[in-house]
């Protein structure tokens, strides 16, 4: 199975950020997992253009962006060109969701679609053969301090059966505890666990060898 490890900038020292992104460099971690917040999707603000730039300069990491706005459409080309390479957008953001996932597609780098968890899984349907990737949300986006939902568990269920139906090789992504990687997830979104630890490259190595069951 895949095992991905995406630390989220988010939890980083926004006061020291290429330090983060080095770090990032040196560890074992495969992708670099940014969260883009708009103030009206959701209620806080967070990385803009400037940032994504600067970012790009520093990480040489697949650099997998998270956009929390609406109308993302009207921004995809410009993280492209940022250094994007996944951008996954909210599906309750897209008012066109085939046109905006086909338009990420054109531009050359990969796709992912995302839900907050109160929207049905089965809304998926019909989207999942169109992705490289969903994120399934285990807390709504854009809140700090949340509990994990157990829910997500019988949510990540219900996406690999839809996955084994239109696309086996689309990966699901989860923000949240390693376990997830158990319940069948590919990409764990790790913010606090690496950033907060007193060291972030060797639990980001930890959680990677961290056995699954079978």
């Amino acid at each position: 199975m895949t095992k991905i490890i995406s630390p989220s900038l988010l939890s980083a020292d926004f006061g020291n950020l290429q330090t983060a992104c080095e770090m990032i460099n040196r560890s074992e971690a495969q992708w670099l997992h940014i969260d883009v917040m708009d103030g009206v999707f959701v209620p806080n603000i967070s990385f803009g253009f400037p940032v994504m730039d600067a970012i790009k300069k520093h990480c040489n990491k697949v650099i997998d962006v998270h956009l929390m706005i609406v109308e993302p459409e009207k921004y995809i080309k410009r993280f492209v060109q940022a250094g994007a390479d996944i951008v996954t957008v909210h599906l309750e953001t897209l008012k066109n969701p085939f046109d905006t996932l086909r338009s990420i597609r054109e531009l050359g780098v990969k796709v992912g679609i995302t839900i907050n968890p109160d929207v049905p899984v089965n809304s998926l349907y019909g989207l999942v053969g169109q992705v490289d990737m969903v994120l399934l949300m285990s807390v709504f986006a854009g809140y700090g301090g949340q509990q994990f939902i157990e829910e997500t568990y019988s949510r990540i269920k219900e996406l690999k059966e839809i996955i084994a139906e239109e696309n086996p090789d689309c990966l699901i992504q989860v923000d949240g505890g390693v376990k997830l990687f158990d319940s069948g997830v590919d990409v764990l979104v790790a913010g606090s666990a690496v950033f907060n630890s007193p060291n972030p490259e060797e639990t980001i190595k930890k959680l990677l060898e961290t056995p699954v069951d079978t």
